[in-house]
């Protein structure tokens, strides 16, 4: 199974394959506005910038199950990160990471990159690394700053 499996809601409610990522190596995360890490937009935006014309997309999927951290709806989302980050990454509609609704995608991430992070997500801010093939290969806990993952995302452009 990949990634390329699943669809996802998009932030006009209209559903979106993640096939369409075929061939691309993918960071997604799970985010929030109002939280300790929301400045990481920033460091997300610069990494976006440096390697998007390689192949490399990220995909944002704000969550407000970690301390109401991402009030508002999907449309009031998606401005205050073009407007406060200037985002141009894709950004989805708000979904549930953890629990019996966590969204399929979700569930499959921590499935087949549980490890010492174990099956549940934590906080906002964790990233999962997907290569070129859809297969999940990484996992950053929050505080895992987006500069530091560079290195990891070039290795994967360059196979």
């Amino acid at each position: 199974m990949t990634i390329y499996e699943f669809k996802v809601k998009q932030t006009n409610d209209e559903m979106k394959s993640l096939s369409d990522y075929q061939g691309d190596v993918l960071l997604i995360v799970n985010t929030a506005t109002g939280c300790g890490f929301t400045p990481q937009y920033e460091g997300l935006q610069n990494l976006y910038e440096k390697h998007q014309a390689e192949g490399f997309e990220i995909l944002d999927f704000p969550c407000n199950q970690f301390g109401n951290q991402a009030p508002g709806t999907n449309q009031e989302i998606t401005e205050f990160c073009q407007l406060t980050y200037h985002t141009t990454f894709q950004t989805f509609a708000k979904i549930k990471v953890n629990g019996d609704d966590a969204d399929p995608l979700y569930k499959y991430l921590k499935s087949a990159q549980g490890g010492l992070l174990g099956k549940t997500i934590k906080w906002n801010f964790t990233k999962f690394l997907v290569n070129r093939k859809g297969e999940v290969i990484k996992r950053y806990a929050s505080t895992v700053k987006p500069e530091d993952i560079e290195a990891d995302v070039l290795v994967e452009l360059a196979k």
